[in-house]
């Protein structure tokens, strides 16, 4: 995934440019560690401009979110396109080491997010969830419509997640050792049933 911080921003409108400097701030260093008068520092925007877009840091809160799952599914779907269908669930696999191995990578941020704020920020907290279930929806693409489908397709999220942790809290050099292996082995096993389920209902 692109993770590039943004640079280059004084030309855009005010609310644009706060809202790309709290991706990078929140993303990076966590959303209660970036306070308020550091976004619009490094905004380069006043603080009456600020709270005029954003009245509360909650509202800024859920731009990040709403702003981060277009970026993030964006980029899922076209690198899922580029490994091709045939694969199936194991195409997943590079995809999360192109992410994993960006030195910019720090995790989901939809789990950091839930993380942070657990159920204090209910309308957050349904952001991640909404975004989780996005993904699930697209990783269903990626195996045979049938009754296991979403089944299948919910384990290898639950799988992806845990990845996600693990090579977040372990170094670059080790994650391709634990994390993807561990989630190879558990795509390949659910691409298996997927297959034996289809099978099943073709004989039918």
């Amino acid at each position: 995934m692109n993770l590039k911080q943004t640079t280059f921003i004084s030309d855009k409108p005010a609310r644009e440019r706060i809202l790309l400097t709290a991706h990078d701030l929140f993303y990076r260093d966590g959303i209660r560690a970036s306070g308020i008068d550091r976004v619009i520092a490094e905004a380069g925007v006043s603080k009456a401009t600020f709270y005029r877009h954003f009245p509360s840091k909650n509202e800024l809160i859920r731009a990040f979110l709403s702003y981060r799952h277009e970026r993030w599914l964006s980029w899922f779907k076209q690198a899922l396109q580029h490994q091709g269908a045939d694969l199936g669930l194991m195409s997943l696999v590079p995809v999360m080491e192109e992410w994993f191995n960006n030195p910019l990578y720090r995790g989901c941020a939809f789990i950091n997010t839930a993380a942070e704020f657990g159920d204090s920020l209910p309308e957050a907290l349904e952001l991640c969830l909404s975004h989780k279930q996005d993904m699930v929806n697209v990783i269903a693409t990626l195996l045979p419509v049938n009754e296991s489908q979403m089944i299948l397709a919910n384990a290898a999220a639950v799988a992806i997640d845990g990845a996600i942790v693990r090579a977040q809290l372990e170094s670059q050099i080790i994650q391709s050792k634990t994390a993807l292996t561990a989630l190879a082995l558990i795509l390949d096993i659910l691409n298996q049933s997927s297959i034996l389920s289809s099978l099943s209902k073709l004989s039918k």
